[in-house]
């Protein structure tokens, strides 16, 4: 047997096992996707997401918990779609940088009121609740108030939570869970955030 014909027999028998496991998936939902870890991507992950959607004519709305006032790539490219997105950046950047807990605790506050908005609107198809993780982390926003908005969101409408530190019963509650690990990063060679890469 030649290797092309090896190889054409092994495909076919590679796509009749995947044909096979994907005739059993039939269930079409909203889903809760989480990216946190250390590494760098999660919002960028997320971001790709959103584009996806976009791309299939959906509604999305997004809340960015941290971001504060700074440009930012994201923001600028989804301007140009306001039939499709909304977007609230309703942080004031990280708490280190505040040092201002009640200030911290009103910022997100604001924001978990528009994510809650979001999460019960039927005509969004795709939340983002940006950095929310970190938000929990410092419990700046109550986690079973996230778990239950969840839980009670439109059926089909997919949410995707990012940040560092996810909470156990937040990964428990999630249907696609991604930990982004660090391997290298630029800026402990000195190298500054770049735009397109970080913002």
């Amino acid at each position: 047997m030649t290797d092309d014909a090896d190889h054409n027999q092994k495909m076919a028998r590679i796509k009749t096992a995947r044909d096979k496991i994907m005739a059993t998936k039939t269930v079409e939902r909203g889903l809760v996707v989480v990216t946190t870890g250390k590494g760098k991507g999660k919002s960028s992950a997320a971001f790709g997401m959103v584009m996806r959607c976009l791309g299939h004519g959906m509604k999305v709305g997004i809340v960015q918990f941290i971001k504060g006032a700074w440009s930012t790539g994201e923001a600028t490219f989804l301007a140009r779609f306001p039939e499709l997105v909304t977007i609230k950046t309703l942080g004031e950047g990280f708490t280190w940088e505040t040092q201002d807990k009640a200030r911290d605790l009103a910022a997100a506050a604001r924001a978990w009121d528009a994510a809650k908005q979001m999460l019960a609107d039927p005509s969004l198809r795709f939340v983002l609740l940006d950095e929310i993780n970190v938000a929990l982390r410092y419990e700046l926003v109550d986690l079973a108030a996230v778990l239950e908005a969840l839980a009670a969101r439109p059926e089909g409408q997919h949410a995707v939570l990012t940040g560092r530190n996810a909470p156990e019963a937040l990964i428990e509650a999630a249907d696609l869970v991604t930990e982004m690990t660090l391997v290298k990063h630029p800026f402990r060679a000195g190298v500054k955030a770049q735009a397109g890469i970080e913002f």
